[in-house]
């Protein structure tokens, strides 16, 4: 029980719903060409992903374990329940199974890409936990680009899959190419990175009074915990700005003009929620930071089944 608490079983479940919704939209929406999609590589590559993901986890509570006592003394694992050889062994373990699937996808698909954005998540990950994260913005930038690189890694997958060394026959399907378009992905990147950014500093504003046992220079640490929720609702803003200029935009050519009110649902509840954290951090005096960082989440989780909102459409 310890141990599932320890790599966050939420947060991988979230990227195994990405990841998967990813996926679903891409098929259904391009439903009228032949796209390669082996379902057991993909399997692999979630799975791969997930370690790489809980192996972070660990490694971030193990060197956080000073500032967890006087943050979190209650959800306090490592030392307490789990001993810190243990932690460390699981640490690489998890690491060493995720890179040799990527490893073998590599081979497979002959792409380097699987091994480098795994062998680049794995090190930003142990760096984040062991230096970056106490510098200012750097670690709250590179969590944010990591969780935008999620929906990117199944778009590398069917990128990847789907391009041929064989020339070109209208008589030989084994060499026909897909045409994909990804452009909602790359929106779905940019969402998540945004909520993401917001969400880790508000999570340096709860964890300043631990950060300063580790010599931690947090944004809140620096320029003080309203100046920093001032930051969060200018990146929280973006989301509403952005939705409005999408929609005016040529990007509704994505989706059929007619119904691209009702296939934006997902993202528009996403903007309001954003919407109702700004007013809350402008008028709630008592500044709930649990309750800011919980409907973040809630934000989040709409982007994400957006994809199958929206594929669904497509069904």
């Amino acid at each position: 029980m310890y141990f599932i608490q320890l790599i966050r079983p939420i947060n991988l479940a979230i990227i195994v719903i990405t990841m998967y919704g990813v996926r679903f939209y891409i098929r259904a929406v391009n439903y009228f060409q032949k796209i390669d999609d082996n379902q057991l590589d993909f399997f692999l590559l979630v799975f791969s992903t997930v370690l790489i993901a809980a192996a972070g986890n660990i490694i971030n509570d193990y060197f956080d374990v000073k500032a967890d006592r006087i943050n979190k003394p209650e959800k306090l694992i490592i030392t307490k329940h789990i001993s810190r050889r243990w932690a460390i062994l699981t640490h690489w373990t998890f690491n060493g199974i995720a890179f040799s699937i990527a490893i073998f996808l590599s081979v497979k698909y002959q792409s380097l890409w699987f091994v480098f954005i795994h062998l680049l998540s794995i090190n930003a990950l142990w760096f984040y936990s062991m230096l970056f994260k106490r510098k200012i913005l750097i670690g709250n930038l590179l969590i944010a680009l990591l969780t935008a690189l999620i929906p990117i890694l199944v778009v590398t997958f069917f990128k990847v899959g789907n391009t041929y060394n064989l020339g070109h026959s209208e008589f030989n399907s084994d060499s026909w190419v897909a045409i994909i378009d990804y452009s909602v992905i790359y929106l779905l990147s940019i969402f998540a990175f945004i909520q993401n950014f917001a969400r880790e500093i508000v999570k340096d504003i709860q964890d300043v009074k631990g950060d300063k046992l580790i010599y931690v220079k947090s944004l809140p640490m620096q320029i003080g915990e309203w100046n920093s929720l001032k930051i969060v609702s200018a990146a929280l803003l973006l989301l509403p700005f952005f939705y409005v200029w999408v929609s005016y935009s040529k990007m509704n050519e994505l989706i059929s003009s007619t119904h691209f009110f009702i296939a934006t649902i997902p993202f528009i509840i996403a903007a309001l929620i954003n919407l109702l954290v700004v007013v809350l951090i402008y008028t709630d005096k008592t500044k709930r930071l649990k309750l800011y960082d919980v409907l973040i989440k809630i934000s989040m989780l709409f982007g994400v089944l957006a994809t199958f909102y929206i594929a669904y459409l497509y069904l």
